[in-house]
Parts: C-alpha cells; sequence; structure tokens
C-alpha cells in the first residue's frame, strides 16, 4: 500500500485559503480532481490516485476546508466548500475538469455542478446521493434512512461529538470506519488518519461540516443538476438507504446509476480496481 510519501504534495492559494493537496500525472493531462468524504481526507483515494494517473489525467486530491493540513476557518456551509472548488480548478488555470466525490465530497460535487456546470468535462459520485434525496427521506418520513441518519443529530450538539470520537486516540471512530468499510481500511493505513484527525482544530471542523448542513439544509431547495453524471453505488452502505440512489434521478439531468454489489459505503477501498474501472469507463 503506498503511504504519504509516496505522492507529490503542494500547498497552494485557493482563495482566501491554504490548501493542502496531492497531485499526479503529466501537467498537461486532462484535469481530475477527487473529493474525499468524511472523516476522511485525501488519502482516502490512495487506491485510485496512481491508476487514474497511469490512465492519462492530472489527478488533484485536495484535503478540504477544515481538514488535515489545509487551513481550518470557517464557515462550512456546502455553499463555501463549494467556492473552494471553483477557486481551486482557477488556481490551475483550468476551465474545465473531471469531478469525483465520495461521501461529503460527493455532496460538494453534486452542489458545484448544480452551480458551476459549465466548469465540468465529467462527473461521478460515489455512495452519496443528490442532498435533495435525503431531504424527500425527512418529507417522506422514510423511517430506514432515518434510523440510519441518527449520527447527524448526535453531530449538532456542542462538544460531546469532539469528546466521544477523540477518546483513547480515536479509538471509537476507527472502530466505526473500519467496520462500515468492511475491513478495507487496514490498521497500518489508520496510523494515517490517526494523524490527520489530530491536526489542530480538525475535528471541531469536520463535524462543523454537519453542523453547517443542519442550519442550511433547506438552501439546497433549487439544486437539480442539468448535466449527466454517475453515481456508484456499493451496497449495502450502512449509513444511506438505497431508495435514496434511486431518488437521485429526481434531480440529475441523466443519472447513470451503477450498483455494485456485495460491497460497502466506502467503496472505493472495498473494490478500488472496480471503482477505478467505473470512474475511467465514464470519464473516457
Amino acid at each position: 500500500m503506498f503511504t504519504p510519501a509516496d505522492f507529490e504534495h503542494q500547498t497552494r492559494q485557493v482563495g482566501a485559503l491554504n490548501m493542502h493537496m496531492v497531485v499526479e500525472g503529466a501537467e498537461d493531462a486532462r484535469p481530475l480532481i477527487l473529493l474525499h468524504g468524511f472523516p476522511e481526507f485525501w488519502y482516502g483515494w490512495v487506491k485510485q490516485i496512481k491508476p487514474l494517473a497511469a490512465a492519462g489525467f492530472r489527478v488533484i486530491v485536495p484535503d478540504q476546508r477544515g481538514y488535515n493540513l489545509t487551513d481550518k476557518q470557517g464557515p462550512y456551509d456546502v455553499f463555501t466548500l463549494v467556492e473552494d472548488v471553483a477557486n481551486l480548478i482557477r488556481s490551475f488555470g483550468y476551465q474545465k475538469v473531471s469531478l469525483v466525490g465520495h461521501d461529503w465530497g460527493g455532496i460538494v460535487a453534486w452542489i458545484f455542478a448544480s452551480r458551476y456546470p459549465e466548469m465540468l468535462d465529467r462527473l461521478v459520485v460515489c455512495n452519496v446521493p443528490h442532498p435533495m434525496a435525503g431531504i424527500q427521506a425527512v418529507w417522506r418520513f422514510y423511517l430506514p434512512q432515518m434510523l440510519k441518519s441518527w449520527y447527524i443529530t448526535f453531530f449538532g450538539i456542542p462538544l460531546l461529538p469532539e469528546w466521544s470520537l477523540r477518546v483513547q486516540n480515536f479509538r471509537a471512530l476507527e472502530r466505526n470506519v473500519s467496520r462500515a468499510a468492511k475491513g478495507s481500511i487496514s490498521p497500518e493505513m489508520f496510523v494515517y488518519y490517526r494523524e490527520a484527525w489530530s491536526q489542530p482544530d480538525a475535528l471541531p471542523a469536520m463535524i462543523g461540516w454537519y453542523r453547517a448542513l443542519l442550519r442550511h439544509q433547506w438552501s439546497l431547495r433549487r439544486t437539480f443538476i442539468p448535466i449527466p453524471a454517475r453515481l456508484i453505488w456499493g451496497e449495502p452502505d450502512f449509513a444511506l438507504d438505497t431508495k435514496l440512489a434511486e431518488w437521485t434521478r429526481e434531480w440529475v439531468a441523466g443519472l447513470d446509476l451503477v450498483y455494485v454489489p456485495n460491497s460497502c459505503h466506502f467503496v472505493q477501498h472495498d473494490q478500488p480496481e472496480r471503482v477505478t474501472q467505473l470512474i475511467l469507463e465514464y470519464l473516457k
């Protein structure tokens, strides 16, 4: 398995943010941005970065706002996070990029596509529905999803989530992620995860994304995606019901929904070759 030292690291000014990222591939290759989810950082794409670069892409994988080595400064609402991606693209001088997001990175990717479709060549999202599908689950009182979403309400409580996740060197957080990933994130990899979680102010920032979502969720009503996209869905997903993947069709002009059975929420770890194949297939 690759270690962080095996990659090229950069820190660049992205708007008002000092953003850390990994960059691989030829400078004149097609640009491809990978956005990580919670509670990961750029290393969440470690199994895809070099294969995608070898396939002819300039792969850019940032630590998003508040994570790991990127600045810890709010706000953490999704619209600010989308502007970070737009500023990242501009900082490289690109007009268009392909964008891939997993989990929270997928939410940012969906909203980015609704606001900046002209900046996208291709869009791929892994294991997160369009945000309005999640809101619909609340409107429809869809109990299977509401039972899975209990932790979002927990993250809205001040201070307690940070304490509970930090105790015993992040033991509970590591255990829950490992279980959700079906053991596909190795103990050696979790050494790097704990380093990222231990960065000053990182944990409140990471949880801050959820708190901002609870405050701003109704602002997502007008976020139809006017371009086609591929949604890769590893199932079963501990956090998200498959029905939400189907409901995403209502919010995307041309959704290509691909299921990866016998997998999990962290599909890019559990089925890395398959996910890389599905990304390349759609991008090319």
